[in-house]
């Protein structure tokens, strides 16, 4: 199979979806492989890399997209290269297609069979391509927080550990899956006084068995949720439903009851975002603000930390990548039902139900068979 790792166009993308190990591994067994040039760059991995280890290195897109049979990428395919995508090809990266009907209704005109990292699972049920850039933007969230709590940012003037004397920073994270637990457990570092909410008992339960002292777990309901917001320096979302658009849990309204200069971090907008004033940001123009409020709403925060996050993410996908290529997509998701849940589009029809329902397209499950 022809194998192709476009360069990352979208603003202040620095990683890359595959580094030069997989490159060796699909060369050895028989593969091609085709590495626009410096599409590791932002990941400090030249062209030479991918070379040494059997990669072709072609000098545009069009050089990638033209040839490749699977096409392994980090972010959703950009405007620029909607015209380059086919029929019958097959595009593996996050595609988050239910906070955009614009993409979604423009893939499936290419026709192109869009595999979803963010809805793969794995035979736990886990989304295995999702969690590492969960952590890394979970961990994230804390780091940017404290920066923009910071008054030259517009913030509040909160060092979040506060100082002996000085009470810390109360923050707000809603939602306790991957991005939630990691956000808390950094915040704990910082000595913050934390509040983890959650709709799930049970999760709360293990939550509060692992987290330090200055983690409190409460239950998510929308008076906790309005309380918490009148006491938040910081507010973190965190929240995910696979495939869908994020619920709205901040109203505009509730921007009004909090603290002139608090910060909201939404990490679910690649999902719409939590916050109803959430809208998409830029690491060049990470923020803006509303009601005093300042939002950080950066659609790809794990591509600030390029090198972390190219290894992170290559750990787990490269091995759904290495299937693709030895077994071909029917055989390879007929075997797994996991697998074959990351298929969102097939043949021009929505496979995945939920980006379906969100636009209000026609549904069509995905068969393996028909893919053979």
């Amino acid at each position: 199979m022809i194998v192709g790792l476009p360069r990352e166009i979208k603003q202040d993308e620095y990683r890359v979806a595959m580094t030069p190990v997989g490159v060796e591994e699909l060369t050895a067994g028989g593969h091609e492989v085709l590495v626009e040039a410096e599409a590791g760059s932002g990941s400090g991995i030249p062209d030479e890399d991918y070379a040494a280890a059997g990669a072709t290195i072609v000098a545009s897109p069009e050089g990638v997209f033209g040839a490749a049979e699977l096409v392994v990428k980090v972010k959703e395919p950009q405007p620029a290269e909607w015209p380059l995508l086919r029929a019958g090809q097959m595009l593996f990266t996050y595609f988050h297609f239910a906070a955009d009907e614009t993409l979604t209704r423009s893939v499936l005109e290419t026709g192109v069979t869009s595999l979803a990292y963010e809805t793969l699972r794995n035979r736990h049920g886990r989304l295995p391509c999702l969690t590492p850039m969960s952590e890394v933007a979970g961990r994230m969230s804390i780091q940017q927080g404290a920066k923009y709590l910071e008054r030259p940012q517009e913030g509040r003037g909160i060092l979040l550990g506060g100082v002996p004397g000085v009470p810390p920073a109360h923050i707000v994270i809603l939602g306790g899956g991957v991005v939630g637990k990691n956000a808390a457990q950094i915040a704990a570092g910082f000595q913050a006084d934390v509040a983890l909410l959650d709709v799930d008992v049970d999760r709360l339960r293990y939550l509060e068995d692992i987290m330090p002292a200055n983690v409190n777990t409460v239950f998510s309901d929308r008076h906790n949720v309005v309380e918490q917001l009148q006491r938040a320096d910081l507010v973190v979302g965190a929240v995910l439903i696979p495939g869908a658009k994020a619920p709205r849990l901040v109203l505009a309204d509730d921007l009004k009851l909090m603290k002139p200069g608090a910060v909201v971090i939404d990490v679910a907008i690649d999902q719409g975002g939590c916050v109803e004033t959430s809208r998409p940001t830029t690491h060049a123009e990470p923020t803006y603000i509303v009601e005093d409020v300042v939002h950080y709403c950066v659609t790809n925060m794990p591509g600030a930390v390029g090198r972390t996050s190219t290894y992170a993410l290559s750990n787990v996908t490269f091995p759904y990548v290495k299937r693709l290529a030895n077994e071909g997509l029917a055989a390879a998701t007929a075997k797994d039902e996991g697998f074959a849940a990351a298929v969102n589009t097939f043949g021009g029809r929505v496979t995945n139900q939920a980006v379906a329902e969100t636009f209000g397209l026609p549904f069509t499950p995905y068969e393996p068979e028909s893919a053979a």
